[in-house]
């Protein structure tokens, strides 16, 4: 038995000691890399710096993967320019190290920042510039900006521009846009990647490229790898026209689990919407195609594009647009979250199962997103993101922990 103990000691002593010496190489290769021009050590964080669990926690948004068994990474890249970035993919290719690119660390599984193996993050979040140009009606956007940074230099430039992507305003530009990005006005003008006329990145040779250099093949394929009321019946119809309403009329469902007022668990249905237009043009919209949901002129509120997504992500009335600039999110959750597509509507008795379920299992919710418009015109060969035509809604099923905290209390 001591043999083997010594054995198993030893290979792991050895492991431990190769492991070193690939991050110490990596190290000494970032530092004299020729692709740098500007130096890089000031952006590298081990685990023997100080600041290493900061700079790490600083985007994790999942607190799942903030456990103390979750697997850290070797070093931190807090990358300052593209000569950083370049690199950091020379150097993990040379030695063989693991990369994890991270721009806001808002993925469901942690994919940014958590692995199986030694690896190292490359941390984008200082790439944040972003140059609106409004009589273009373009604007070139760096990875590591948030939606909401991208949101409120628009509103700067014009009241009546706005882009087609999510309504969670501190998820980061890179991942959301490399995922395909959908949002609330993507029954009019389709998904964030359908918008999208030119990127860059760097390949596995460090090669900064664009559209006409990385070529047509490459560029796809970086492209897409409120109302509220709680009637069953209403439900059961949502289904049946969200798809098939105005293009400029979003309906999100949001299934969750309260007390009644006996306090027994409940289910809650929320159908936070958003139209683009005025309410006296809604009003005669559901009169026409949904007149089940009775909607009335006072369950409206007219706003601007900003501002409705503040009222997306339950900020105050009359918060200001710059709130919008705040990286912090307002709470951090224990998060298990999973997609589907529905092809057909849910029967009345299939929800009346579902409902069942989440209530003995009290913190699950469903949030349906309706297709149909822009979203069943473009071909599901056009990105690599399919789900097009055909497709009813978008079901995300998701599950909250007890365990959560405010933004501003301190992660362990």
């Amino acid at each position: 038995m001591s043999i083997i103990a010594l054995i198993f000691f030893f290979l792991f002593s050895h492991s431990l000691a190769t492991s070193n010496n690939v991050e110490l190489n990596f190290i000494q290769c970032l530092i004299n890399s020729t692709q740098l021009t500007t130096p890089i050590s000031g952006s590298v964080y081990t685990r023997a710096n100080s600041s290493f669990s900061t700079v790490l926690q600083a985007y994790i948004r999942n607190l799942r993967f903030n456990e103390s068994t979750t697997r850290k990474p070797a070093l931190i890249i807090t990358a300052l320019d593209v000569s950083h970035v370049q690199a950091s993919v020379l150097c993990a290719k040379e030695h063989k190290l693991l990369m994890k690119t991270r721009s806001g660390g808002h993925d469901y599984e942690g994919l940014s920042y958590v692995a199986d193996r030694n690896f190292f993050i490359l941390d984008l979040f200082n790439l944040r510039s972003i140059n609106v140009l409004i009589e273009d009606e373009t604007a070139w956007v760096q990875t590591g900006a948030t939606l909401g940074e991208l949101y409120y230099r628009i509103a700067e430039k014009s009241s009546t521009h706005g882009f087609p992507a999510g309504v969670c305003p501190t998820v980061g530009v890179g991942g959301h846009f490399s995922g395909a990005g959908y949002g609330n006005m993507m029954r009019k003008y389709g998904l964030t990647v359908d918008n999208i006329i030119d990127a860059e990145i760097v390949d596995v040779n460090g090669r900064l490229l664009n559209r006409e250099s990385m070529g047509e093949d490459l560029f796809w394929a970086i492209t897409g790898s409120g109302v509220r009321r709680t009637s069953e019946q209403n439900v059961t119809d949502v289904f049946h026209v969200a798809n098939k309403l105005d293009e400029n009329l979003f309906i999100r469902m949001v299934f969750d689990i309260v007390n009644d007022t006996n306090g027994a668990k409940t289910i809650r249905a929320s159908f936070p919407s958003l139209f683009l237009g005025n309410k006296t043009t809604l009003i005669t919209i559901m009169d026409q195609s949904f007149p089940e949901l009775g909607l009335k002129p006072s369950d409206c509120q007219e706003m601007n594009w900003t501002q409705s997504v503040l009222w997306y992500y339950n900020f105050p009335p009359g918060s200001p647009d710059s709130t919008l600039l705040s990286r912090t999110p307002r709470s951090l959750v224990h998060l298990k979250r999973k997609s589907d597509y529905m092809k057909k509507p849910i029967s009345k008795q299939g929800l009346g199962f579902i409902f069942k379920k989440m209530v003995e299992l009290e913190r699950p919710g469903l949030t349906f997103n309706p297709y149909g418009g822009r979203m069943a015109e473009i071909s599901e060969f056009a990105k690599p993101f399919p789900h097009r035509a055909g497709n009813i809604a978008k079901i995300q099923r998701f599950r909250l922990e007890r365990k959560w905290r405010r933004s501003s209390e301190p992660l362990h």
